[in-house]
Formats: C-alpha cells, structure tokens, sequence
C-alpha cells in the first residue's frame, strides 16, 4: 500500500497540542509522526482543526438507537424502560439488525467514533430457536461495522436468566443460550477479522447464575479477550444480590474470577467502599456511559473514586440517547462537580485519555488510541472554527474539545488511513439521516 501523508493543523499528542504535524500512514498505520512541519507537504491531505486519536465507544446497544424519542415520552423507571426495550428487540432479524447497526455506526464515525464495543446479547429468534447459522446476528453486527467503516468488538453476551434463579421470560428467550457452556460453543465459532475481535460479556449478575460465572471468565481469559459487565447499575440488583448470596455483585463475580485487568465493569454505579476497592486492587477497568445514566436516573458512579484506586476508565454511549463521547466525556467531570461541589477532577487530557486510549485498550486494540508511529492510524478532527469552538487559543485545542464542542464540530474521521468520514460527510454511507430514519421506522409496531 501507498504512503499518504496527513498535514495536522493542530494535533494533541497525549500531553499537548502541537502546530503543524505530518502524520505518515502505510497499510493502516502510522509510520512516523513530524512536527515542526509549518505548512502541508507537497501531495497531503490537509486536516484543518485539532486532530485527535480517534474515540472509542466503549458501550453500545446499537438496536436501543431505535428507543430515541420514544422513552423520553413521559416518567417511567428504568424497569418502564426495559419493557420498551423489549418490544424493540422482538422485532429485530438478522436483515433488519444489519440496517439499523450500519446506521448507528454511521452516526458514530460522523461523531470521531473509530471503534465501538457492541454488548450483544440479541443471539436467537423471538421464541428462542437458534437461526440457521447460530451467530447470524452477531455477524450481522460485525458486517455492519465494516460497512459503516469503523472497528467493532463484538463483546459476545451471557444472557442465561430473568433474575437470581429465574428462567428467561418470553421477551428474554432469544438471548438466552440456555447455559455458559452452551454459550461458549456458541461464541467459539465467532471470529477475529481485520476489523473486528471477538470479545465476552456477562449481562449481569443476574443473567448469569453463579456457578456459571465462571465459565464464561475462562473462555476470555483462554483468549485473553476483553470481559465486559454490567455491574450494580441499579439499587435493585444489589438488593438482589444480597439476598440471594449475602454479597454486592462485585464481590460476587470477585469470588468466581470475573475480575482483573481485561475485565471492565459498566458503570459501577451503586458500590460500596470495599466495591471500589476490589475493582481498583484488580485493575478491572471502569465504563462510564454519563448520557444513559443521567436519562435513566440511575445515579452518578464514583467514578473519580474509582480510578484513585486503580480502575482504568473509558466511556461508552450506551443506549444512545444521544452519540456523541465528547459529551460523555464532558459528563463524567461535570457530574462529579455536581456531587462534590468542587471542580478539576480531570484535566481535559485525561478525559482524552479516557475516550481513545483507555476505552481502545478496554476493547482488546491496545494499539489504537494514540498518535504515534506503530500504532493504528485512526484519528478524527474536531473543527476549532464553529459556533461552539471558536476563540481559544489552539493551544487550548484539548480543553475547546472537551468542554465546548460537540458531535457536531467533528469534520474528518480516519480509520485505518481511510477517510471515513471527510468535511462532516460520510464517504460510504451516503446519507445517514436517511439511513437512521429507514431502519427505525421498519422496527416500529
């Protein structure tokens, strides 16, 4: 493959934002990173506005894009919401999965997404009956990555039971496997492509019973795949926890080997001291999703907490009620603020961190997330001429990012030294409001 050069007007670097960078890529990486360079080299692509590694969005249901609107109607639980939910995810088939994730992972590239983290646990047919080839929705996901252009680990769900020594109920019967060992056969016919690893995931302490917990940590741990969780999102599942094992759920999946440093536990946000510190002392990494969190009133994590005692943390969208990890990344200061009533718990450099590096690492591509030669050359520009992002000094580029723009002020993505995304227009998903809008409105009943 060809050398391309890529002229950054601005690029932060980790730790600073330099003028004038010349990145030069080669089959999908950087192969050397120049700064200094005061003007484009002859032949560059030229990528006007603050270039930063790309963004990782380390959470998504992609199907609950479908719920925009919809669940903001009215009050309601998060338990209200999980019955609209439901009805979303009986509709879905391997065709109309395929459409509505090629949008949603269009939407994330024109938001500097590169790589998503697809929590997939919509394995079956609506009563239950595996499709002809077992992993046809998962496939359907991964396909629809590659068409959208962007990195996918498909963290592959256990999904065994309603609850603490409950069955499936009728909604949940297609995602259910019927036990962890079947699940692991299952997802063991699944596998890693250029653009996509195969990952786990354990829905909850209360999908996956016990004894199986296990089970599932061994098949990630034998691959050393990335094991993601959702973990004490809900007061309600703690209680539960606690009567049916006398422990939190974080001590429950301690005890039967869940945690550690390839582990991430998503949103962490109702845990004791000892929660924290079993996470931390594991290194067991942390996934913030601000925007579901605060649309669902579940709570504000410990997040800051979370990462003094040793929990690496990235950020996810989750039930996208909006796409947009610079919002996500805002969020997880801003609540902190709010709760502490103080200010600067992050530096914009760490909230950077925490949306490419942190979150690539988090989904098994530890060689994404940084602009350096060697590693994967994926990288999105946030426009610093907009409406929101005008006036700061450039070298201020990190902090006009974090705490002013949008998804909206993105301009170019680059995945794998492919422009993706090209003055705010997707390059292979012609129009992607059309797009959104088709697949939606084929899953409405």
């Amino acid at each position: 493959m060809q050398l391309t050069t890529y002229w950054l007007e601005h690029a932060w670097l980790g730790t600073h934002v330099e003028p004038g960078v010349a990145l030069d890529v080669r089959d999908g990486r950087i192969t050397a990173v120049r700064t200094g360079t005061e003007t484009p080299p002859p032949g560059a692509e030229v990528l006007r506005g603050l270039t930063v590694p790309g963004l990782a969005n380390a959470h998504s249901h992609a199907f609950h894009r479908a719920l925009r609107g919809l669940v903001q109607v009215g009050s309601g639980t998060f338990w209200t919401w999980r019955d609209f939910m439901y009805k979303v995810a009986a509709r879905l088939t391997p065709e109309s999965y395929h459409a509505l994730a090629r949008a949603v992972y269009a939407e994330m590239a024109l938001a500097g997404i590169t790589a998503v983290g697809e929590f997939h646990y919509v394995h079956h047919a609506p009563d239950g009956t595996p499709y002809a080839d077992p992993n046809a929705m998962g496939e359907a996901l991964i396909a629809a990555a590659a068409d959208a252009g962007i990195r996918i680990t498909l963290l592959d769900t256990a999904y065994l039971s309603a609850g603490f020594g409950e069955p499936p109920t009728a909604h949940q019967r297609r995602f259910s496997d019927g036990t962890a060992d079947a699940w692991a056969q299952r997802v063991s016919l699944l596998k890693d492509q250029e653009w996509a690893r195969i990952g786990a995931a354990i829905h909850s302490v209360r999908a996956v019973p016990a004894a199986q917990l296990s089970t599932v940590a061994e098949w990630a741990a034998s691959r050393e795949a990335p094991l993601h969780v959702h973990l004490s999102e809900q007061t309600a599942e703690n209680d539960a926890c606690l009567a049916a094992h006398g422990c939190t759920p974080a001590r429950l999946l301690a005890d039967n080997g869940v945690l550690g440093p390839r582990t991430t536990g998503v949103h962490n946000t109702h845990l004791t001291d000892d929660d924290i510190a079993l996470l931390g002392g594991s290194t067991t990494g942390t996934c913030m999703c601000p925007t579901t969190e605060r649309d669902l009133a579940d709570g504000i994590g410990p997040a800051h907490a979370l990462q003094r005692a040793g929990s690496p943390l990235s950020l996810g969208s989750d039930s996208h009620a909006v796409i947009d990890l610079l919002e996500e990344a805002r969020a997880m200061e801003l609540n902190e603020r709010l709760r502490s009533r103080t200010r600067g718990h992050w530096t914009a450099a760490a909230l950077l961190r925490a949306a490419t590096e942190d979150g690539h690492a988090s989904l098994g591509w530890p060689d994404a997330g940084r602009l350096e030669a060697g590693a994967l050359a994926d990288f999105t520009t946030v426009a610093l001429d907009t409406v929101r992002t005008a006036g700061p000094l450039p070298r201020l580029g990190a902090e006009t990012a974090v705490f002013a723009a949008t998804s909206a002020d993105i301009r170019h993505t680059v995945v794998a030294g492919r422009h993706v995304v090209r003055d705010g227009a997707h390059t292979l998903v012609p129009d992607v409001p059309s797009a959104l809008t088709e697949a939606v409105t084929a899953l409405r009943g």
